[in-house]
C-alpha cells in the first residue's frame, strides 16, 4: 500500500545519498556480483518469493546485467566499470540454453546476450545498451551539443551496424549461408579485413568512450573464434589496432573484466580462451 510505497522510495533516496559503496572499489560492483552466481531460472523463482528483497536491491545497485562470459555483455561490463557504478549481475547460463528460456525471453524476446536492466526499463542490443549509458551525465560519450558528437555517433553506428554482425556472420556462417557456410566464412575474413583497414584509420580509440569498450571485444574475439580456424587473423597487421588493445589490457575496468570471466592476462593484445569461474562462453 502507501506505506510501503513509502518505503522503497526511502530506501531509494538512501541509495543515492551512499553511492557506491567504499568496500566494492569505487563502486564497481564487488558485492552485488554474488547474486550472478545464480542461473537466470533460479534467480526468477527467487524474485517470486521474494519480491520485496529482490526490489531493494535492484534500487540500490541501479543496473542488474544478465551476461554470459566473453559474450558480448562483456562491452556492457566494460563499460559499467569505467563508468564506476554499482552494478548487479546475473548469469545466462549457456549450458543450460538459459538465454532461450521464457524468463529470459520475457526481458529480450530475440534471446540474446546481453540484457541490462535499469531505472527507466530493460534494455537489449549491445550499441544500444552502450550508448544509453553513455549519455549519462559525465560519461563516456560527447556531449549532445559537442560537435564532436557527429563523429562518434557515425562510428559508433559503424561498429554496431557494420564491424559487430560481420563478426556474427564469420562464426555462424551456416545462419547466413546454409548452402555454402565454408565459401561464405572466407569470403567474410576478407570482408572483415577490409572493414579492419577502415577501423584502424578511423576514429580515435586511444579517447575515452564507449567505442573503445566496444571495439575491444570484438577484436578480442577476432582471434579466438571460430575456434581452430584463426590463422587469418594477425593483430600486428594494424599497428594501431595493436596499440590500442595493449591500452586496453591494462585499464582498471579490464582487470575487473578479468577477474570475473576469467580472460586471461593479456585479454585483447594477446587473447587466450576465457576460464570463468561461473558459466560458459559458448
Amino acid at each position: 500500500g502507501d506505506r510501503s510505497m513509502g518505503i522503497w522510495q526511502l530506501l531509494m533516496d538512501v541509495a543515492d545519498l551512499i553511492g557506491p559503496s567504499p568496500t566494492t572499489g569505487e563502486g564497481r560492483g564487488r558485492k552485488t556480483r554474488t547474486a550472478g552466481r545464480k542461473t537466470l531460472p533460479q534467480c526468477r523463482y527467487r524474485t517470486e518469493r521474494c519480491g520485496f528483497a529482490r526490489y531493494t536491491r535492484r534500487m540500490m545497485t541501479r543496473y542488474r546485467l544478465h551476461y554470459a562470459p566473453d559474450n558480448a555483455s562483456l562491452c556492457v561490463r566494460l563499460t559499467l566499470e569505467e563508468m564506476g557504478v554499482p552494478y548487479d549481475t546475473v548469469l545466462v547460463d549457456r549450458n543450460q540454453s538459459a538465454q532461450r528460456d521464457p524468463a529470459y525471453l520475457a526481458l529480450n524476446p530475440n534471446g540474446l546476450i546481453p540484457v541490462l536492466e535499469t531505472p527507466d526499463g530493460v534494455m537489449f542490443e549491445t550499441g544500444a545498451i552502450l550508448l544509453w549509458l553513455a549519455d549519462r551525465p559525465g560519461a563516456l560519450a560527447p556531449d549532445l551539443q559537442s560537435p564532436a558528437r557527429c563523429d562518434f555517433l557515425k562510428w559508433l553506428f559503424w561498429v554496431a551496424n557494420t564491424l559487430h554482425p560481420a563478426l556474427r556472420m564469420l562464426f555462424y556462417p551456416e545462419k547466413f549461408s546454409p548452402d555454402h557456410p565454408i565459401e561464405f566464412r572466407e569470403a567474410t575474413k576478407v570482408r572483415i579485413a577490409g572493414l579492419l583497414d577502415i577501423l584502424a584509420d578511423g576514429p580515435d580509440l586511444m579517447a575515452p568512450s564507449i567505442l573503445q569498450t566496444y571495439v575491444a571485444p570484438l577484436l578480442r574475439w577476432l582471434a579466438l573464434y571460430p575456434i581452430s580456424d584463426t590463422a587469418w587473423f594477425d593483430l600486428s597487421k594494424w599497428p594501431a589496432l595493436f596499440d590500442f588493445c595493449t591500452m586496453m589490457d591494462d585499464r582498471p575496468a579490464t582487470l575487473a573484466a578479468m577477474q570475473a570471466e576469467g580472460l586471461g592476462p593479456t585479454p585483447f593484445s594477446k587473447p587466450s580462451y576465457p576460464n570463468p569461474p561461473e558459466g560458459s562462453a559458448l
